[in-house]
């Protein structure tokens, strides 16, 4: 499998290149990585200050926004220049990234650290700081460049006016966000008045994983905007990354581990689809 995906990054490399552009490409995805480095090496330091590596959650959109800006600025469009698909581009992820950081760190003052990364810290050898950033922040910098590869490749492309793959992309975007922010907000209120207990209604009655879902879902939106510009394929790191994250790593995983125990777990889960939203089976 590692093998099949070095074969595809390296051939969508080589489909965003032109003639003498190949070093260009590879600069510029340097230089996009440590934008993300930097990123994360300052949200690192404000985790050791605040003694919270949940931090680096709320600090992982901002990362990619960060990352859209500058390929944006280097880029081969002309920023801001005409309200072209790169401008499209942008404003969505921009507008994903403000929402879930917001959303988090609101999450983020209301209670204690996440429980996954004292359970971490306590299981690494060796120096903790070190052991910290590098296999967290470290690995979320490289994660966030891979997963910005739709953007990256949108505005490393010359300026695209916009057209049918801008609009679809953009619909099933907006479906994503509204899955996104509905499932949060739906959430947030749960919990605030039945803390402790499984979220089983709205959004919720259809998904286990509402949010996951809609974050799954406004990375193939992207996706689809970037194939209206040059080299835009290559940006299909970005939906399947994103959403092999979500189904089989840190995402459903996880999180439904630490739902064993709840009351109502077993009935929610045989009747509930995981990640698309479904009608309710009948148990």
């Amino acid at each position: 499998m590692s093998l099949l995906v070095v074969a595809y990054v390296a051939s969508g490399i080589t489909a965003m290149v032109n003639y003498d552009a190949t070093h260009y490409t590879l600069s510029l995805i340097a230089v996009l990585f440590l934008v993300a480095l930097d990123c994360m090496t300052i949200a690192f330091l404000l985790a050791r200050l605040l003694n919270r590596t949940d931090l680096i959650d709320a600090a992982w959109p901002l990362t990619i926004l960060m990352v859209a800006v500058t390929s944006l600025s280097l880029g081969d469009s002309k920023v801001f220049s005409v309200f072209d698909v790169q401008r499209v581009g942008l404003i969505l992820v921009a507008l994903w990234a403000l929402r879930l950081a917001i959303h988090i760190a609101r999450r983020l003052l209301s209670r204690p650290e996440d429980a996954r990364y004292v359970a971490l810290r306590k299981g690494w050898k060796g120096n903790e700081a070190l052991s910290t950033y590098f296999r967290i922040f470290f690995v979320q910098a490289v994660l966030a460049t891979l997963i910005s590869a739709s953007i990256i490749a949108l505005n490393a492309s010359p300026s695209a006016s916009i057209g049918t793959w801008t609009v679809i992309g953009a619909i099933l975007w907006f479906i994503g966000f509204g899955f996104e922010a509905v499932g949060d907000w739906q959430l947030q209120r749960h919990l605030k008045s039945h803390p402790g207990k499984l979220m089983t209604s709205g959004v919720w009655k259809y998904t286990r994983h509402p949010n996951y879902f809609g974050e799954a879902m406004q990375w193939w939106g992207i996706f689809l905007i970037a194939l209206e510009s040059q080299f835009g394929l290559a940006g299909i790191l970005s939906p399947l990354i994103i959403t092999y994250l979500l189904l089989f790593v840190s995402g459903i995983p996880m999180m439904e581990k630490s739902f064993q125990d709840k009351i109502g777990w077993a009935g929610y889960k045989k009747r509930t689809s995981p990640f698309l939203p479904l009608p309710p089976k009948k148990v």
